[in-house]
C-alpha cells in the first residue's frame, strides 16, 4: 500500500495552527481546518483526516489545495465572495507600506528606489518570516493597489530645495518687498506710475556661466519631405565656454547682457559699470542678485566705495535663486536659443546671443512676480522705499 505523502509545513505555520486548534474562540470551521493541515504535516490520508473530523473528502482536499495556493490565511478563512482572494488586513498593508516607504538599500539591494516587480519579490520573500505566511504569493498588482490607495510612489523622486538658510523668511520678505514696490509702480493699465522720491531702477540680475561652444563636424540635413526634421552629425568639436551675465530691467522689461570668457569679479564690475552709464547720475540702482562670491568680493566692495549710494543689493537666501525673476528669462533664453546650437567659433556664439538679447528688447516684456505677493503690506513696501 502507498504511504501518504506528509504535507510540509514551516515551522512558523505549525506552531501557528496549533495556537489556533487550542484557541477555544475560535471558528470551528477555522480549527477544523488548521486540524486538517496539521493531520496532513503527519503523513495521514485524505481518506483518514475525513473520518477523524467528520468532513467528507472534497472539503480535506480544498483546504490543502488553498493552502497549496495562498499559504495558511487562505486555507482557514473563506474568501470574501466567489472569485475573489481574501482581504488583505490593514495590518498586513501598513506592513508592505513600511517597506516601500524605506530604501531597497535598508534591504541590501543595490536600487536607489523601487520598482514594482522588485517590491513584490522582497515582500513575496520576507512575508513568512514576518508572520504575513498568505502574503508570500501576493501578485504585483495587489502591490500597486495597495501602494496607490496610500497614494505612495516609491520608485518615483521629486527633488525640493532644502532651506539651509538660517535667514530664509527674512531674505526672501526683502526680496518680495522689493517686487512689490515694483508692482506699485503701474497702473491697472499697465503704465508706470513713479511714487518714490528718488528714481531707482531695479534689475534681476544672474550669470549663467560654462557655456559651451559646439561646432559640427559635416553640415545639417535640412528638413526635406518625407524626412520633416533637422539631421545632424551626432559628433560634435569643443571649442571653449563662456559666461553670460545679464539682468533685467523690472520697470521696463529691457534685457542688458554681457558676456565674457570668465566669471569673476572683475567681469562683474564691468557689468555694473555698464549699469551707471546706462541709467542718469542720481538715480539709485537696485540688483536683485544671489550670493556668488564675486558680488561680495574686496574687488567689488572697493568699486561700490567709489559710488556710495548708487548701487544697492538685495540678496535671495542661500539655495533661493528660483527668487530671482531672471532664472525665467534664463530658461527662456535656453529652450529658445541655446539648446542644440552649433556655431564655427566662439565669436559667432557671442554674436548671436548679442542678436537674441537685441531681437528680445525690440518687445520687451514686463516680468512680474507673483508668488506670495498677497502677504507683502503695500504700506510697508511704500515706508521702506522713501
Amino acid at each position: 500500500m502507498a504511504i501518504a505523502k506528509a504535507l510540509e509545513l514551516p515551522e512558523t505555520d505549525r506552531i501557528y495552527l496549533e495556537s489556533v486548534t487550542r484557541t477555544r474562540t475560535m471558528q470551528a470551521q477555522t480549527v477544523s481546518r488548521a486540524k486538517i493541515l496539521l493531520l496532513k504535516a503527519g503523513a495521514e490520508t485524505v481518506d483518514a483526516i475525513a473520518d477523524k473530523l467528520d468532513l467528507n473528502r472534497n472539503s480535506v482536499l480544498l483546504c490543502l489545495k488553498k493552502y497549496q495556493e495562498g499559504g495558511v490565511e487562505h486555507a482557514l478563512n473563506d474568501a470574501p465572495g466567489r472569485g475573489r482572494n481574501i482581504e488583505i488586513s490593514d495590518e498586513e498593508k501598513a506592513w508592505i507600506i513600511d517597506i516601500a516607504c524605506r530604501k531597497p538599500t535598508d534591504f541590501g539591494y543595490a536600487p536607489e528606489t523601487w520598482t514594482h516587480a522588485k517590491l513584490t519579490k522582497h515582500v513575496q520573500e520576507t512575508a513568512e518570516r514576518a508572520g504575513y505566511t498568505r502574503l508570500s504569493t501576493i501578485s504585483k498588482s495587489s502591490i500597486q493597489r495597495i501602494l496607490d490607495e496610500a497614494e505612495i510612489k516609491p520608485f518615483k523622486i521629486r527633488y525640493y530645495c532644502e532651506k539651509r538658510d538660517p535667514d530664509f523668511e527674512q531674505k526672501m520678505h526683502d526680496v518680495l518687498v522689493v517686487y512689490k514696490q515694483v508692482e506699485l509702480q503701474f497702473d491697472e493699465a499697465g503704465n508706470l506710475i513713479p511714487f518714490l522720491d528718488q528714481q531707482v531702477h531695479t534689475i534681476s540680475y544672474d550669470e549663467k556661466p560654462g557655456i559651451q561652444v559646439l561646432s559640427t563636424t559635416t553640415a545639417d540635413r535640412r528638413p526635406v519631405k518625407g524626412k520633416g526634421v533637422v539631421q545632424r552629425d551626432y559628433e560634435y568639436i569643443r571649442k571653449g565656454t563662456i559666461s553670460l551675465l545679464a539682468g533685467i530691467d523690472l520697470l521696463t522689461g529691457e534685457a542688458i547682457p554681457y558676456i565674457s570668457d570668465t566669471h569673476k569679479s572683475s567681469d562683474f564690475i564691468v557689468f555694473l559699470k555698464m549699469l551707471d552709464e546706462k541709467y542718469p547720475q542720481g538715480d539709485k540702482i537696485r540688483l536683485i542678485l544671489d550670493n556668488h562670491s564675486a558680488h561680495t568680493s574686496r574687488e567689488t566692495r572697493t568699486y561700490l566705495a567709489t559710488m556710495p549710494g548708487r548701487f544697492e543689493f538685495v540678496f535671495t537666501p542661500k539655495h533661493g535663486s528660483w527668487l530671482n525673476l531672471v532664472e525665467g528669462f534664463f530658461s527662456k533664453l535656453t529652450r529658445q536659443m541655446l539648446r542644440g546650437i552649433r556655431v564655427a567659433d566662439k565669436e559667432e556664439l557671442i554674436e548671436r546671443i548679442y542678436t537674441y538679447f537685441n531681437e528680445i528688447n525690440e518687445a520687451p516684456v514686463v516680468y512680474h512676480w507673483k508668488y506670495h505677493m498677497d502677504q507683502i503690506d503695500p504700506k510697508e513696501a511704500i515706508s521702506l522705499a522713501n
